[in-house]
């Protein structure tokens, strides 16, 4: 959210001071409210990392995490607008945004959601929300995780209806759109590939590539060769 800019200006006394507050124009950033913990954030970050650097060779998707999303019909950003935890539109073009303008994007809405529930939101998310992703969004997969309870349910569209999904042998949910599974690791969602294999984070990803290069160093090393030399 955008902070609100102050002007102070000195009053003719210069006993008192008058506070011009200037709000700044509804059309900068994202309207959707902070996040409510440090958990919710590590969780929607997480997503969005994964994500990005599983499809970093593809242009054709947009992610976000905490944006608004505006689906007025009569194209105002003053009415219809919600706030995904985390969503991803398919055959998107890949650029920053400051928010999703259904009317700007030809028409296009989430194709995944996915909402991380708090004690205030868990009641919207399970039914108001979930009600305008099924019937005006028309988002084929929408995912709920309660980070208290550890717990993640998810849905796909079914003509027209939200039905629940069903969790393979290792409790994963499979993502339709996606092409991959959501499933629980360390108390966080995150996401499997169809093999049942995790989508490393950036971090992780490194520190496997680097082990690798140590097991063909080491190889090398057994066979006589000097791998700094290569």
């Amino acid at each position: 959210m955008t902070p609100v800019q102050e002007i102070v200006k000195p009053s003719e006394t210069s006993q008192t001071i008058a506070t011009d507050v200037i709000f700044p124009p509804g059309d900068l950033y994202s309207d959707e409210p902070p996040l409510e913990t440090e958990l919710h954030l590590d969780q929607i970050i997480l997503l969005l990392q994964c994500l990005k650097l599983l499809w970093r060779d593809r242009n054709d998707f947009y992610a976000a995490a905490n944006l608004t999303i505006y689906y007025s019909p009569n194209q105002l950003k003053s009415e219809f607008f919600r706030g995904p935890d985390f969503f991803v539109v398919l055959d998107a073009e890949r650029k920053t945004r400051k928010s999703w303008v259904v009317w700007e994007e030809e028409g296009k809405y989430p194709h995944v959601i996915v909402e991380v529930l708090s004690p205030s939101t868990a009641e919207t998310d399970k039914t108001t929300k979930k009600k305008i992703y099924q019937d005006t969004f028309r988002t084929p997969d929408y995912f709920l995780f309660d980070p208290e309870d550890i717990e993640l349910s998810g849905f796909h569209l079914v003509d027209g209806k939200y039905e629940k999904l069903i969790a393979n042998e290792r409790g994963h949910l499979w993502s339709q759109q996606l092409g991959l599974y959501l499933g629980i690791h360390n108390n966080f969602v995150r996401f499997f590939t169809p093999e049942g294999q995790l989508v490393p984070t950036p971090e992780e990803y490194a520190e496997s590539e680097h082990q690798q290069k140590e097991r063909l160093a080491a190889k090398l090393r057994e066979l006589g060769i000097d791998p700094d030399t290569i």
